[in-house]
């Protein structure tokens, strides 16, 4: 099946789902989600039989024009993977969260204004889809967008909360910030070089045939970095991410969180890709790498260390994430037959992420709707009232600060690896600090759930999609911290 036929039937999938939405009725829409998932699982289900043009070049297909802006390889391969799981899980959270949607959207007793929430994800998904295949800037900018004007209708969802509108105006004015300095970098590279095809850049960067004025070309760089910052939350583009979070619905969160980082990340790594492996720009690209990484590391893990409110400590807790990813990418190496490369290294890091971060979110959202709130006290005593939705939320978070033998551990393991091959000593130093609040912070929530006394003696029970998703979140979280092969497999 031609690698395209994907993104395609996702968006059908979407067009259906809404037009069946509008012809129904609004008691409950949580079927929905619950179909909006399964579609999604089988199109996951079609991406391990989707091929390009290189592997049936004699068909009529491989030689249409797309191909020349549509790209299918490994690395864009197991970003659809990503994309599709991370939005079935998303869909599977809102269709349990839909209490509070219908609270702030209509009434408690009624879901009509809820349908949207199940399809607009969809769409987001096959904008991440696209880009992980994008083979030329202008392609790119459009997939971004699309995912880009999906959130901002996702974050501000609940238009009876002030906290969503409020998250959904900020993130619409960066958003719009971010935008103008990717469009207008972009501009610069393109002015440069004149292309924007990646693989064009890439030659003309390594055979230096014709001279390159490298001022504007870094500066053009440079500006592109500061409009993808804002996806992927890194200083110094960041400062909506708290505030966002917050008030965002908590489904949205967990798919700000993971998605919209991997769509960003992608799309960096096919930005960056030329430019790093030319002897021309790699050195001054490397040392904006770097104080990247040391900035968002710092700032994300230092002021995580203060928060009250759990959204907004697992928003400070994105930064710091986002930080490491950058780190890999400062000590850029390409793969080779015996060892991955920094490319890799971000996918396997993002993949632990992945199955991390929503399995906080899972039990998160529960706990925001049987105790009505979302900071770090109404966690107390969850150890005394159910001990094993606390232990998989125990596991979530040292998986998240790195302890060994969960899946956390290894794509720190992998960045730090990197770093001290590539000898980014002063970045490495701030990494270990970070690394080091970054056990405070997660810790401080455990201590809440186990020795902390709650007012409550009412019991957080998870819903049925909720209570398996969880379960096997917390077996892969701990399986693939004894064996990373599976996501090591997907990458080859």
């Amino acid at each position: 099946m031609p690698a395209y036929y994907l993104e395609a039937l996702t968006v059908v999938l979407g067009i259906v789902l809404l037009m069946a939405e509008a012809f129904s009725s609004g008691k409950n829409k949580s079927w929905l989600g619950i179909a909006a998932a399964i579609g999604l699982t089988g199109i996951l289900a079609l991406t391990f039989f989707a091929i390009g043009p290189v592997e049936k070049p004699d068909s009529a297909w491989a030689k249409w024009p797309l191909w020349n802006f549509y790209n299918f390889d490994s690395l864009a391969r197991f970003y659809k993977i990503f994309a599709l799981v991370t939005t079935i899980l998303v869909l599977l959270l809102a269709v349990d969260y839909r209490k509070i949607l219908a609270r702030f959207t209509e009434t408690p007793d009624s879901e009509a204004g809820t349908g949207e929430f199940y399809c607009l994800p969809i769409f987001a998904c096959a904008g991440m889809m696209w880009i992980a295949s994008a083979k030329d800037l202008a392609g790119a900018f459009v997939a971004l967008e699309l995912i880009t004007v999906t959130f901002y209708i996702l974050v501000a969802f609940m238009r009876r909360n002030v906290g969503s509108l409020e998250a959904g105006v900020k993130y619409l004015i960066i958003g719009a910030l971010s935008t103008g300095f990717l469009v207008y970098g972009i501009a610069w590279v393109y002015g440069t070089l004149g292309t924007m095809d990646l693989g064009t850049m890439s030659t003309l960067l390594q055979q230096n045939s014709t001279p390159v004025q490298l001022t504007p070309l870094l500066f053009g760089v440079a500006l592109v970095l500061v409009g993808l910052g804002f996806k992927i939350g890194a200083v110094p583009m960041q400062v909506w991410i708290p505030d966002v979070y917050q008030g965002a619905p908590t489904p949205t969160t967990a798919f700000l969180s993971v998605g919209s980082k991997a769509a960003g990340f992608i799309l960096t790594i096919r930005f960056l890709e030329p430019f790093l492996n030319s002897e021309l720009t790699r050195g001054p690209v490397i040392i904006i790498l770097t104080i990247l990484a040391g900035a968002t590391l710092l700032f994300g893990n230092l002021a995580a260390i203060a928060q009250t409110n759990f959204k907004r400590l697992l928003a400070y807790s994105s930064i710091a994430h986002a930080g490491f990813l950058l780190l890999a990418l400062a000590a850029w190496k390409t793969e080779t037959s015996t060892s991955i490369g920094s490319a890799q290294v971000v996918s396997v890091y993002l993949a632990t992420y992945l199955l991390m971060t929503l399995g906080v979110f899972f039990i998160l959202a529960q706990v925001r709707i049987q105790r009505d709130g979302e900071s770090i006290a109404h966690f107390n005593g969850l150890g005394k009232t159910n001990p094993l939705l606390a232990l998989s939320l125990t596991i979530f978070l040292a998986a998240l600060a790195g302890v060994p033998l969960t899946a956390g551990f290894w794509g720190k393991f992998f960045v730090f690896s990197l770093a001290v091959e590539q000898q980014l000593w002063v970045p490495i130093i701030i990494a270990c600090v970070s690394a080091a609040a970054g056990f405070y912070y997660y810790f401080k929530v455990i201590r809440a759930m186990w020795w902390s006394t709650s007012e409550e003696d009412k019991p957080v029970v998870l819903p049925t999609i909720s209570k398996i998703t969880v379960g096997v979140l917390t077996i892969l979280v701990l399986v693939i911290g004894f064996w990373p092969e599976p996501i090591l497999a997907l990458l080859r």
